[in-house]
């Protein structure tokens, strides 16, 4: 089940937890842009968790601001992994983002995050130039889709 929740709901901490630390184990510090747990909380961020029996498996975020639409924390736990959940977090979330208004929703994944950039692909996400914070970073991998 996929809802829209608060980032402070039970288990919703772990998954952040959980995501930071796949990131750090990957990248260096400088090329980490992990929206902290406040940022989650601001005006135009929607949250989305899926659950099953209860428990809290994956994430995803959507930013909305005046620049655009954004994903990030975008993060499945890996025993849950295989069933599809990302899938149904994008699903989501994109309706989410057309019942807003919303064109264009932009990503940035690391060039290591085989996974991530396959099921970004599949799903219709197409390269994009480095953008904004990450225009620096040579391990970003940039992408956006048009909805």
């Amino acid at each position: 089940m996929i809802a829209i929740e608060s980032p402070r709901n039970p288990g919703v901490a772990e998954l952040l937890r959980g995501g930071e630390a796949f990131a750090e184990s990957l990248y260096p510090a400088e090329e980490n842009f992990i929206l902290p747990l406040e940022a989650l909380e601001k005006p135009g961020v929607t949250v989305f968790v899926a659950r099953v029996d209860g428990a809290a498996v994956g994430m995803a975020a959507l930013v909305i601001a005046e620049s655009g639409a954004e994903l990030k924390r975008m993060f499945v736990d890996p025993a849950a992994r295989g069933q599809g959940l990302a899938g149904q977090l994008l699903d989501a979330l994109e309706e989410h983002a057309r019942d807003a208004g919303v064109t264009v929703i932009r990503l940035e994944t690391g060039d290591r995050s085989d996974a991530a950039l396959a099921l970004y692909e599949k799903r219709g996400y197409v390269h994009i130039p480095r953008f904004g914070e990450y225009v620096d970073s040579a391990s970003s991998i940039c992408m956006q889709l048009t909805l």
